[in-house]
């Protein structure tokens, strides 16, 4: 007998899962993996791998919105195929896709390309605001780099690698990293 999986995801821990798992409940959901895990890196989302792999044929996985499934136009084509490749469909409630009909999979292809388009777009404004911060002088990047001179020098001088870490302020992995190069 086919049952509706649903999914629900929010990005960080103080965010609330409830409106997601009330609309998935309302669609009829027989069980709900829930996580608190960016949508960036599938690799962390163990709730989803989870999920993907209850699925059996006549199974539909349900989302509120198609971002809680991912951000990429690749990571949504995969999770799609995977989903089909079981003989499920996927379900969206606010966006109303249904990839178990041929106007719902159109309709999927189109919001997944629109989600593309806008993550694009905001990255692109991202690399603008950037340059001109850059060019104002007001940009300065990112953390500053680890002077790898200093590091082996105060080590030939005989202090260990916490000593180093802790009058540098970066952690010890850092120092033991730039120590091992220097062996090379």
């Amino acid at each position: 007998m086919p049952r509706r999986i649903g999914y629900a995801r929010v990005s960080t821990d103080d965010q609330k899962l409830t409106i997601q798992k009330d609309a998935l409940d309302k669609d009829g959901c027989a069980i709900v993996f829930e996580e608190k895990r960016t949508g960036t890196k599938r690799g962390e989302r163990k709730q989803l791998e989870l999920a993907l792999k209850v699925l059996t044929p006549g199974d539909t996985l349900v989302v509120t919105r198609l971002d809680r499934l991912g951000r990429s136009l690749r990571d949504l084509a995969n999770i799609v195929h995977e989903i089909e490749a079981t003989g499920a469909n996927l379900r969206v409630i606010e966006q109303s896709v249904d990839t178990g009909t041929s106007a719902g999979r159109a309709f999927f292809g189109m919001l997944a390309v629109f989600a593309q388009f806008e993550t694009d777009v905001r990255r692109e404004r991202q690399a603008e605001g950037i340059a001109k911060a850059k060019k104002a002088g007001v940009y300065t990047g990112g953390k500053p780099r680890i002077d790898r001179q200093k590091v082996r020098a105060l080590a030939d001088a005989g202090n260990g690698p916490a000593a180093i870490a802790r009058d540098l302020g970066v952690s010890r992995m850092s120092v033991y990293r730039i120590l091992r190069e220097a062996q090379l």
